[in-house]
């Protein structure tokens, strides 16, 4: 029988609660390291002396075989697809694959909450018996695994809204997962968020996610598990929610692909228990995050096909054409975002647009122009008293039920707005604030004379532990509910005596940009990925995977 405990990586240690909260922890710890086998755990000496850089890993610790190595690395969810439908692998053999890889990755970077192998090999048995006594799928989706977020309900599973007391074993699937099943997806773990699935850091009672690439730094949040997961190839599809760069900031941690659609684009009926306060202003998002930009396009596909506005009238049924919409047949405006007048990124996300533009530029089917900045201070004040018109009550209420700590970063988000209730006058002031600014940026955007906009996903490449500040970059979409996707570049963050400001660099714009500068000089940043994020109009979603796929070639994207 397994051991108790589960050794997992952890560069930094966890903020403790009170004895009770600290004792069911443990339990939940050892309820979950009792599912997993000796045969698929990593020896202790590799856990304790672990490389900064674990990617490697699960190519060299000898528990999966040169097939399933083969199955989680050199194929995307699309080309699984096809090659299950036409027989040349079986879904059993992929969903082994993935959920082998998938713990093997969690020792390492604490990506999951749940594992369940055994029901998957189970559901993936039933697609290959149908597979051949029909000869037809399931679906599109036909044995691809996919991770899924915790807090989106799966039937016999556990979801939260990101506190101890929050947690519920759900009895049926919510809407969006109900039509991945439907499409013949494989449901294999659940991955880790943080606490009140607000932080653009995944930190929870299941321990602090890692970056594989550098894992003293942050995979981001609040979409962290799937991100390090993904980077991991332990998974190849996700699903991720953003309210101010969930999906968007662990994708660019981790350097892999993420989409935040328009609101009420995607079904996410059932997604969070009890609702979330901050939509009364802010409206969530949910989106694919991947290794290719034809799985994001895919994913899109098969949601929207199955109409999910029949069944949630507040979505928008857009016909989705993404990377089959008509070009454009001039070449695209692309205005380029250096900074956006609050905080200046940190050297390797300036040279990573530095060298997106020179290949769009030289390219010859792309306009390229600066894009001036507009109000990104303001949005930021005004998002952060939004988020939380009850004055972080219901933060405080979830936290003292089980005696569970309030985190650094939780306390960080919601200090700004900690006070009374905000009374229903006041929260119609922020809706009409929050317009006012939409209308005004759409004029500023006119103006600037773009279809899209090129940009940093954050100040910086992926932020060590407890640091993850400032949202600018991602969460002014959230503010004016723009669609964007964040795709890898080839850039890395270099040793900072290779690369760093320049001496005759003008004075820091604002307080927040002085700090992200001592950050840098003081941090260690080596080998994190560099992404960059793409920006369309409200909307116009399938135009910006149009824009995508053109920019796909010139700038030789996966």
């Amino acid at each position: 029988m397994p051991s108790k405990s589960l050794p997992v990586i952890q560069v930094k240690a966890l903020v403790t609660g009170s004895p009770e909260f600290e004792v069911t922890r443990a339990a939940l710890l050892e309820e979950f390291a009792a599912n997993v086998p000796y045969e698929l755990r990593l020896p202790p000496d590799l856990i304790n002396n672990a490389p900064k850089n674990v990617t490697g890993i699960p190519q060299q610790c000898g528990l999966l075989s040169p097939e399933e190595l083969s199955i989680t690395e050199k194929y995307d969810a699309t080309t699984l697809a096809a090659l299950i439908a036409e027989k040349k692998l079986t879904s059993v053999a992929v969903a082994t694959a993935f959920a082998k890889r998938a713990i093997i990755a969690h020792q390492l970077t604490s990506c999951l909450t749940e594992w369940f192998m055994d029901e998957a090999i189970e559901r993936a048995k039933y697609l290959d018996e149908y597979l051949q006594s029909t000869g037809k799928t399931v679906g599109p989706l036909h044995g691809v695994p996919i991770s899924i977020k915790e807090h989106m309900p799966i039937a016999g599973h556990w979801s939260s809204v990101g506190f101890l007391d929050g947690r519920v074993k759900d009895k049926e699937d919510s809407h969006m997962i109900s039509i991945l099943r439907a499409a013949g997806a494989v449901f294999y773990c659940k991955t880790n968020q943080p606490q009140a699935i607000m932080h653009l850091e995944s930190t929870s009672l299941w321990g602090r996610v890692l970056n594989p690439h550098n894992t003293g730094l942050s995979a981001g949040g609040s979409t962290g598990g799937e991100a390090a997961l993904l980077a991991m190839r332990g998974s190849v599809l996700g699903i991720g929610t953003d309210i101010g760069g969930s999906i968007r900031g662990p994708a660019g941690f981790c350097g892999i692909y993420g989409f935040k659609p328009t609101s009420y684009t995607l079904p996410m009926k059932d997604f969070l228990l009890g609702g979330a306060v901050a939509e009364l202003n802010i409206l969530i998002s949910t989106g694919p995050m991947c290794s290719s930009l034809r799985d994001m396009d895919l994913f899109m596909s098969v949601i929207l096909a199955s109409k999910p506005h029949l069944l949630d009238p507040r979505l928008i049924p857009i016909p989705w054409t993404g990377l089959n919409s008509a070009p454009k047949p001039r070449p695209l405006k692309i205005g380029v975002m250096m900074n956006d007048g609050d905080i200046v990124p940190q050297p390797p996300v300036i040279r990573a647009l530095k060298w997106a533009s020179e290949k769009l530029e030289a390219s010859g089917g792309f306009s390229v122009k600066p894009f001036e900045p507009y109000g990104a201070a303001t949005a930021m004040k005004n998002i952060r008293l939004a988020y939380w018109p009850d004055g972080g009550r219901a933060v405080k209420g979830h936290l003292t039920a089980t005696g569970e700590p309030m985190l650094p970063l939780t306390q960080w988000i919601i200090k700004d707005a900690e006070g009374p209730e905000l009374k229903p006058i006041e929260v119609l002031q922020q809706r009409l604030d929050r317009d006012k600014f939409r209308c005004d940026f759409a004029r500023h955007w006119e103006s600037q004379d773009v279809d899209f906009v090129l940009c940093p996903v954050f100040v910086g490449p992926a932020c060590e532990h407890e640091t993850a500040f400032y949202w600018n970059y991602t969460a002014f979409w959230n503010y004016v509910d723009y669609p964007g996707c964040v795709f890898p570049t080839p850039i890395r963050a270099q040793k900072k005596s290779a690369e760093g400001y320049a001496a005759d660099a003008p004075p820091p714009l604002s307080k927040g940009d002085e700090h992200v500068r001592k950050m840098w000089e003081d941090g260690d940043f080596e080998g994190a990925p560099i992404t960059l994020q793409l920006v369309a109009r409200k909307y116009h979603d399938n135009d910006l995977f149009a824009a995508l796929e053109k920019m796909q070639w010139v700038l030789e994207l996966p």
